[in-house]
């Protein structure tokens, strides 16, 4: 019996999915718990190992395409057997059960059809309308879309009863949508042909009005979730915020002297050290080390330190784990791996998830400094700017130029107070300015 695979949850937070590529073509044998298509999801891109063993009759989803979890992506099953989709697609849907709209639709006919007044000629006209636009909230004809087109025929307008469906059992899917022709010169036509350069990244459409010409990016699944997460985090999250600026030049003495002795691929970079210094005032002041549970307050044993890393698509938070246990060099090993292999999208979500704090670092982009949203269910994260030659009123009150660093620390009020996140900047700003302290 062949075995429809459907679209996997790979994440906590993953809705739908996306066929980055199909590892294996159509007829080729797949073992139990071969990689045989790589998924994107909300975080990432992974492969995905079948659950069964057999030969990959039909592929459903093709590459580039999205689809809901639980939607089938493709038939595995004995060579030579007949690909059918039906356990997954029931046609009970297919047939509204509710008679009353269609006879809600005949009432006002008959009233019209029996009314003795001279002007009925009018009313047929919205009657008509009505019976036109029914398609679009009647059950039958939405019900063989897919969750993907249905969602762009509600964005641009499509009436889904004018599309012929090329997906199993006649299903309407996306690329129904994108290859409506615009020639036809109906408006469903025409909201098809905007989606279609929408969901395809092409040239501008030309907006009506004063508008001009612009451009729909399709939101990727990574952009939806950061969106949905940093909202939340935003309004959910009393923050407040902390500023200090530290004197980093013994820092980046010591870590030109680490440097000196290293492998060029071996180096350590200024957001190694302060991984190493963040994790170590870390577990001097727990209180920081935190997450808000509701009714409790859970303070953790171990720092395990997320890194902000940028991609096209978003940005994903790796985690140093255990990050006050290590040595500078083997902090400067995980960061390097982490960070390669998520620009790559080869990183797994368990290595994104369980941090106990955060630091999101721009000052190798230039920005002198900024604040940054915490990320849930985290207590706080750390905003790094930029190293600038700075005058600074030294101590013995003599101005000299001074390599200073902007730190900013976005802190959720609901589990860290004023004084407890200062004591923590403090105790932090002596690790950096004096680096043997930290072994103290």
């Amino acid at each position: 019996m062949a075995e429809v695979i459907e679209m996997p949850k790979l994440s906590d937070t993953m809705e739908e999915g996306g066929i980055a590529s199909w590892l294996k073509k159509e007829g080729d044998f797949i073992e139990e718990g071969e990689a045989f298509v790589e998924i994107e999801t909300d975080k990432a891109t992974m492969e995905y190992n079948s659950p069964v063993e057999g030969y990959l009759l039909k592929i459903l989803v093709p590459a580039g395409k999205t689809c809901a979890l639980n939607q089938p992506i493709c038939i595995v099953g004995a060579k030579g057997e007949k690909a059918e989709v039906t356990p997954a697609k029931p046609k009970v849907p297919e047939v509204p059960k509710p008679s009353a709209p269609p006879a809600a639709a005949a009432a006002p006919a008959k009233a019209v059809a029996s009314s003795p007044t001279p002007s009925p000629s009018p009313s047929p006209a919205p009657a008509k309308a009505a019976e036109k636009s029914a398609p679009k909230a009647s059950s039958s004809e939405r019900l063989r879309a897919s969750p993907l087109a249905k969602k762009m025929a509600e964005e641009k307008q499509i009436d889904l009863s004018t599309v012929t469906g090329s997906g199993p059992n006649g299903r309407v899917v996306v690329k129904d949508l994108e290859n409506l022709s615009a020639s036809t010169g109906t408006a469903s036509a025409a909201s098809a042909a905007t989606a279609s350069s929408a969901a395809s990244g092409s040239a501008p459409v030309k907006a009506a009005g004063i508008a001009g010409e612009y451009e729909d990016v399709p939101v990727n699944m990574m952009r939806k979730t950061i969106a949905k997460r940093l909202l939340a985090a935003k309004n959910d999250a009393p923050h407040f915020y902390l500023v200090r600026s530290v004197n980093m030049k013994a820092m980046n003495e010591w870590r030109n002297r680490l440097n000196a002795t290293s492998e060029k691929d071996a180096r350590v970079s200024v957001n190694d050290l302060l991984v190493m210094a963040v994790s170590r005032a870390l577990i001097k002041h727990p209180e920081v080390n935190a997450s808000w549970q509701g009714e409790t307050i859970r303070r953790y044993k171990a720092a395990h330190v997320a890194v902000a890393v940028a991609i096209p698509d978003g940005l994903i938070t790796p985690v140093v784990r255990n990050a006050h246990a290590l040595g500078v060099r083997e902090i400067a090993a995980q960061t390097k791996d982490l960070i390669g292999r998520t620009k790559a999208g080869k990183i797994g979500s368990e290595e994104y998830q369980g941090g106990t704090f955060s630091i999101s670092n721009l000052g190798m982009m230039g920005i002198e400094q900024f604040t940054a949203i915490i990320n849930p269910p985290q207590a706080a994260i750390l905003a790094v700017g930029a190293t600038i030659k700075t005058p600074w009123v030294a101590e013995n009150g003599q101005i000299e130029v001074q390599e200073r660093m902007t730190m900013t620390m976005s802190c959720d009020h609901r589990v860290i107070d004023g004084a407890v996140g200062v004591t923590f900047l403090q105790t932090l700003t002596n690790y950096l300015e004096d680096p043997l302290s930290i072994l103290s």
